[in-house]
Formats: structure tokens, sequence, C-alpha cells
């Protein structure tokens, strides 16, 4: 009985020491995730909304958070309803009132796309890798 307690005991440091060692890279992976999945659903909605009356453009700041910060709080995010660079005043805004520029929203899916199969190879390879480090310490 002991034995198999000392075992669990075992497991469970192991899995704190792994936490330790890979929980922030981890969370890190998975935030940026998040982020580029809520950007393409606000792409998706401007592309929706592009002949909507008075709509204003929507999006994500991807602005960097200093280390230490909650970044688990989607409250930190900052949407923006104007182009990415934050030039207001050069976006044309049709006489409908609304902001949104097909071409830019587009060009934006794109680069979400490509985003998003960057962060997916990303986290692919760090779960591999980790994947990899867990079988060579048995």
């Amino acid at each position: 009985m002991g034995n198999a307690t000392d075992g669990a005991t075992e497991q469970e440091t192991a899995v704190q020491l792994l936490d330790k060692l890979f929980g922030p890279q981890s969370r890190n992976l998975n935030r940026a995730m998040d982020l580029t999945t809520q950007r393409a659903g606000l792409i998706t909605r401007n592309l929706a909304n592009v002949n909507v009356p008075n709509y204003k453009r929507q999006d994500i700041d991807f602005g960097i958070e200093p280390e230490g910060e909650d970044q688990s709080s989607i409250s930190t995010l900052r949407t923006r309803r104007s182009r990415m660079d934050g030039d207001n005043e050069s976006r044309p805004v049709r006489l409908d009132g609304n902001s949104v520029n097909l071409e830019d929203e587009v060009m934006s899916m794109a680069e979400m796309e490509v985003r998003y199969q960057l962060m997916t190879e990303i986290t692919s390879r760090y779960f591999s890798g980790l994947k990899s480090v867990i079988r060579e310490g048995r």
C-alpha cells in the first residue's frame, strides 16, 4: 500500500514540475490561439455587416502586455472600431456611415489564416517536443 501512495506522490511531483517548466509557454500558446480565433470572429462579423448602415468595423489590438500582467482576463482586450493602425482620420467612411472596407477585411482574413496555421504548427511542435521529453524521462 505504501508503494502505491509513493507512486502517486511521485506522479503529483512530476506533474507540478512539468507545470512549472512548461505551464507559462502552454498558457501563452493557448492565449495566442484564443486571440487569433476571436479576431477571426470579428473579421467575419465585419464581413457579414459590410452593407449595414452605420456599422463600425471592429478589431482586436494585439498589443503585447508586460510579463506578470493578468493575461487570463479577456477584459484586457481592447476592441477598436477603427483600422488596426488607429488612423481614424484617413479611414474612408461610406455615405451610409459604414466603415467596413471589403478589401481590407479580405486581406485581414487571409492574414488571420496564415497566423492561425502558424499558431497550430507552433502548438503541434511544442506538444510533440513535450511528448518527447516525457518519453525520454521514462
